[in-house]
């Protein structure tokens, strides 16, 4: 009988799954995930029903930076009626679930068993089954594309709440707030084509609007569930230094209305502080 060779990363998987789900073998496995892709593709090819219609349609409204990889909280349907849930802050699998057309997601929290962070919709990154994973993962692509589809839906939901049309009852100062405990908390230098959704004490921003550079100093208030007031430091055109103050309300303006871009990143900025 010929020998199938399989990769660690699978090995790993399937062992998972058969411990999880008491499987008496590997055999067992693989054939249950078959029976599971049967069905799958049984739905996909069935897709011109009402339902399926719907969630592609859906699907196409929404202008993302990839086909199959969506942050949990605008995702509408599944063209395959499996997801596998991701961290995108240690690239670690959280759990794998079959799901209904059309599929609904109001609320959705667990803590990553390998980084220990606890996430919500906004912070977890649905994975279809088109999506090549084991190739990104050999190209070292995988945890940056992970990255790139948070950043992408953080981006665009401010963008709608800026031009008042984002699809959620959620307050905006809340939706910021959240994206700015994530930035800090996954550590992440934001790009410079992308304007920032969090200000981190140490980095120089650009404003877009003025072109006036401003360094953040420290925040001077601790809210647990608010964004918080900064000191700073204005530059002026003739690169003199004014220190002043941006109260709560002025960082979430500037956030949402897309303003500032980073400009100059300090090292180790946007690590969580202890």
């Amino acid at each position: 009988m010929a020998t199938i060779r399989v990769k660690d990363w699978t090995k790993n998987k399937l062992r998972n799954i058969r411990d999880a789900e008491s499987h008496s073998s590997y055999d067992s496995v693989i054939k249950t995930l078959l029976k599971d892709r049967k069905l799958a593709k049984y739905s996909d090819d069935t897709s011109n029903t009402a339902t399926g219609e719907s969630v592609q349609s859906q699907d196409t409204d929404i202008d993302k930076m990839f086909d199959d990889l969506t942050v949990l909280a605008e995702l509408t349907g599944s063209h395959e009626d499996v997801l596998f849930l991701w961290c995108p802050n240690c690239g670690n699998e959280l759990v794998h679930l079959t799901v209904e057309q059309p599929l609904s997601c109001s609320v959705f929290e667990m803590e990553c068993q390998q980084c220990l962070t606890h996430l919500d919709s906004q912070a977890i990154v649905a994975i279809e089954l088109k999506y090549p994973i084991e190739q990104k993962m050999t190209e070292g692509q995988f945890q940056a594309d992970l990255k790139a589809c948070v950043r992408d839906y953080w981006d665009r939901t401010l963008r709608a709440a800026a031009n008042d049309t984002l699809d959620t009852d959620a307050p905006v100062d809340r939706l910021v707030w959240q994206f700015d405990q994530y930035h800090k908390q996954f550590g992440w230098d934001w790009p410079t084509d992308v304007p920032a959704v969090s200000i981190v004490p140490g980095v120089t921003y650009r404003n877009t609007v003025t072109d006036e550079r401003i360094k953040v100093v420290e925040a001077v208030t601790e809210n647990r569930n608010a964004m918080d007031a900064y000191t700073i430091r204005r530059y002026t055109a003739d690169d003199d230094v004014v220190p002043d103050q941006l109260d709560s309300s002025a960082v979430v303006d500037r956030l949402v209305n897309r303003e500032l871009v980073v400009a100059e990143q300090a090292v180790g900025t946007t690590k969580p502080t202890t």
